[in-house]
């Protein structure tokens, strides 16, 4: 199938969709099995779904994979593998509501991330953005409780975004297994499965009625936002420019928020409320600065002298 802009877009914002709803399963899934367990099935059963897609794409190939391409694979998977265990565990202390727009910061976080890995110089704007996205942060953290303090979960989420930022640079640097997006895909989700299941039946077996009962979170989690939803990802980032695709994704904080109200009754205060909105406009800024530097350039280019 041909994919256009039009088609990506799209793809995108349903990448969006099922990664903010996920938040609502891992609160209801992770509550009666720990997030060790809850990962171990979650990536699992990824795998499995992604396994005979990763074969097919593999007969239909014609360029051959580099040393280079696998190191890149291994480097993407430890970084979903760490940054899944992290935002799971972070779900025991904080809400779907609130991980979903702290999650939105690592958006923020990209560009220094980049320049950590690339030494690519991230822009002055990017330090404002994200100093309004940390505030936001900070004050969305009051949503639970009477004062603006971070929560254990709430600190987990923000440390992951590290991680979640570091995964999208390696994606984007990774052109060649990044053209091999069911085999990233199948890759990342076994190396995490690999990890997370001996540490879970070492560390955190849950009674056979709990992981039954959250079975039906668990399998969403795992084969719609892992197994569908990251392949999406990696496709439709091939055919949509980065700050178009990064504002389609930041849209899953809404979607966290609003299935967070309908299925689990939690409610953004005032206070809240705001920060969630300094956080999209931090991410915002982020992603639109070059092309409002762009414009503000042609202005004073254009403007007559005096």
């Amino acid at each position: 199938m041909h994919i256009n802009r039009t088609r990506a877009d799209a793809m995108l914002l349903l990448v969006a969709f099922l990664w903010g709803t996920t938040f609502v399963a891992q609160k209801l899934g992770g509550e009666g099995v720990g997030p060790l367990a809850f990962i171990a099935v979650r990536f699992v059963a990824a795998s499995l779904f992604l396994l005979p897609l990763a074969l097919w794409e593999a007969r239909r190939s014609t360029v051959p994979l580099q040393r280079a391409d696998w190191l890149g694979a291994v480097g993407i998977s430890l970084c979903l593998c760490t940054g899944a265990m992290l935002q799971q565990a972070a779900m025991v202390t904080t809400s779907a509501t609130n991980a979903g727009f702290l999650t939105a910061v690592y958006m923020v976080l990209v560009p220094p991330v980049a320049f950590v890995l690339t030494r690519r110089r991230p822009r002055p704007l990017v330090l404002v953005a994200g100093g309004i996205a940390l505030y936001g942060a900070w004050l969305l953290a009051g949503a639970q409780g009477s004062g603006a303090a971070w929560s254990r979960g709430d600190l987990m989420i923000l440390l992951s975004d590290l991680i979640w930022a570091a995964h999208i640079t390696l994606i984007a640097q990774c052109r060649g297994i990044g053209a091999r997006p069911m085999l990233l895909s199948f890759t990342q989700c076994a190396v995490t499965a690999m990890v997370a299941l001996p540490a879970a039946l070492a560390l955190q077996t849950p009674p056979l009625p709990a992981l039954v009962t959250a079975l039906p979170a668990i399998l969403y989690a795992g084969i719609v936002s892992s197994g569908i939803a990251f392949t999406l990802q990696i496709v439709a980032q091939g055919h949509t420019p980065p700050a178009e695709a990064a504002l389609i994704m930041c849209l899953e904080s809404v979607f966290a928020a609003f299935t967070g109200a309908l299925v689990l009754g939690e409610m953004l205060t005032l206070r809240a409320a705001v920060g969630a909105f300094l956080i999209m406009t931090g991410v915002v800024l982020v992603e639109t600065s070059p092309l409002l530097l762009s414009l503000l350039a042609r202005k004073g280019k254009a403007a007559p002298s005096v």
